[in-house]
């Protein structure tokens, strides 16, 4: 009998549920992506409360063409790039705020932080949010690439890890899935997983949040003066 290759995706992702105190995790292929797959819930689905309490999910646009005008989102001018663009292609508008912030700051009105400069034990604290957090080389965990969404809500759990595959359901073969959801290829790969968690057992219990700056090696440019975010 075989074996699923993708429990130790599973399994990393226990794994970082139990090092960050978040109820649940969804890994992708980077902190970018799991930024704009964050904003995606957001903007893209709504729901209403049956009398009976059952949660009921429904898109806010039709997805692939020009829906309502773009919610502005705001974030620190001094971030990654790929951050205003996650938002763009989630299908925000990115507008830029001062602020020297530290670890982590938040697309404001949304509760979603970006988390990318800091990872550490018991990082959970935003009870209704999501943080994204990163696990580039160049960062805390360190391994080749990957990201993942830190959130509390099984509802939006289940919407991202099937917009995260393809819009499909795990385990069900594209021949066989009944309705699909418009969704991105940015499930975290087996191999990466399994690196994670070798790492993830290694790690200290406290790290302190990443530097970033002029003698960093991120000296992020200010975003608000790029044509492209105008």
């Amino acid at each position: 009998m075989s074996k699923n290759p993708f429990q130790v995706v599973r399994d990393f992702e226990a794994a970082l549920a139990e090092y960050t105190g978040a109820p649940y995790v969804v890994t992708t292929t980077s902190c970018t992506m799991a930024l704009l797959l964050a904003v995606a819930w957001h903007l893209r689905t709504t729901e209403r409360v049956e009398p009976s309490g059952v949660r009921v999910l429904s898109r806010r646009v039709t997805e692939g063409r020009h829906g309502p005008e773009r919610q502005a989102i705001e974030i620190p001018k001094r971030t990654y790039v790929g951050v205003p663009m996650s938002i763009i292609h989630a299908g925000g508008s990115p507008t830029f705020r001062d602020e020297e912030w530290v670890g982590s700051y938040r697309l404001r009105p949304l509760p979603v932080w970006d988390c990318a400069r800091i990872f550490t034990s018991g990082m959970w604290d935003r009870p209704g949010g999501m943080a994204c957090v990163s696990f580039h080389w160049a960062k805390t965990l360190g391994i080749q690439q990957g990201g993942a969404i830190l959130l509390d809500d099984l509802v939006a759990y289940h919407w991202l890890r099937c917009a995260s595959f393809d819009g499909r359901v795990e385990g069900v073969a594209p021949k066989d899935q009944a309705g699909w959801e418009l969704g991105w290829h940015a499930y975290m790969s087996p191999e990466t997983a399994a690196a994670g968690l070798v790492r993830l057992a290694n790690l200290p219990r406290h790290n302190e949040p990443l530097p970033w700056g002029p003698g960093t090696d991120s000296d992020y440019p200010d975003l608000s003066k790029i044509d492209l975010f105008k």
